[in-house]
């Protein structure tokens, strides 16, 4: 991995100083007096220690994170929306388990992109997801290709920066335009589900009405957090459930998962500057009730 930035101004800086202001931790830092990876000025390797006095071309350079052994290989297929040095943006399909865990260690979207990138010779076998979704949730998930560039957009994700919206289908009719759902998070005891609670973590959605007829609403929702389920329990709480969704109240005589599309993804890319923006077309199971429901 190979990334380029300028030092503009004459003022004298340390490399430590210029690279920290770049996000490069102290633990990095550390491994680069290792060993591991080096640091270029206008294309020639240097000291750790030099002083920086002029306007000149830094360049770091680090290896692939080391392959995760215990990450299987899957081959199964994956669409991908988009790919670059730093980022791999796939289109998940709804049923695919997103992480490897307890009931499935071999076939998920992880183990999937490993194989994406093993069939493309790519250097990374340790590809760092993301945005995840529940398994029955279809859209759009990044990858980072490198540990660092997962720490650099780090603060993207913790801040709620990183622009999510996501299309889902709802029992009855929502009468606002346009609103927001607040209301804190906790998960139910013992159970996998999870709840409005006055002792769990705030949690804010906003939405707007995309169509609606007298027993189905669409809706684009944008998360202002990032709580687990927390567009299926606000929906659910405030008396609209996600169609499909047993586990939150919805019925499955119109499709048979929570009918929830993350459609919409963006985000700076921390390298280049540039805000980058992608989308997802609803899925079939989410069409065919549309066409049923609204008749388009």
């Amino acid at each position: 991995m190979k990334i380029t930035w300028q030092k503009e101004d004459e003022k004298p800086q340390t490399l430590k100083h210029f690279l920290h202001k770049q996000g490069v931790s102290q633990r990095l830092y550390g491994k680069l007096k290792k060993g591991h990876g080096r640091v270029m000025l206008d294309g020639k390797i240097t000291k750790l220690t030099v002083l920086l006095q002029k306007p000149t071309t830094v360049t770091l350079e680090l290896p692939p994170d080391a392959n995760e052994e215990n990450v299987m290989v899957s081959y199964g297929p994956i669409k991908v929306v988009y790919e670059d040095e730093f980022w791999l943006v796939v289109d998940k399909p709804a049923g695919l388990t997103s992480v490897p865990g307890p009931s499935d260690q071999k076939d998920t979207l992880v183990n999937r992109v490993k194989g994406y990138l093993i069939q493309q010779n790519s250097l990374t076998k340790a590809p760092r997801i993301i945005t995840r979704l529940d398994r029955f949730t279809s859209g759009l998930v990044l990858f980072a290709k490198h540990s660092f560039a997962q720490a650099q957009i780090a603060s993207q994700v913790s801040s709620h920066r990183m622009d999510k919206r996501y299309f889902a289908l709802v029992h009855g009719k929502v009468k606002q335009e346009h609103g927001f759902i607040e209301g804190p998070i906790a998960r139910v005891a013992d159970e996998i589900r999870y709840q409005i609670d006055p002792s769990g973590r705030f949690a804010k959605s906003e939405y707007w009405l995309e169509k609606s007829s007298a027993s189905v609403s669409l809706v684009q929702v944008k998360l202002h957090t990032g709580r687990t389920h927390q567009i299926r329990v606000h929906f659910s709480e405030h008396g609209h459930p996600l169609l499909g969704d047993r586990l939150y109240g919805g019925k499955c005589d119109l499709i048979m998962r929570q009918a929830l599309h993350a459609g919409k993804l963006g985000f700076t890319d921390p390298f280049t500057g540039k805000y980058l923006e992608f989308s997802s077309s609803l899925p079939q199971d989410m069409r065919l009730v549309i066409a049923k429901e609204f008749g388009n």
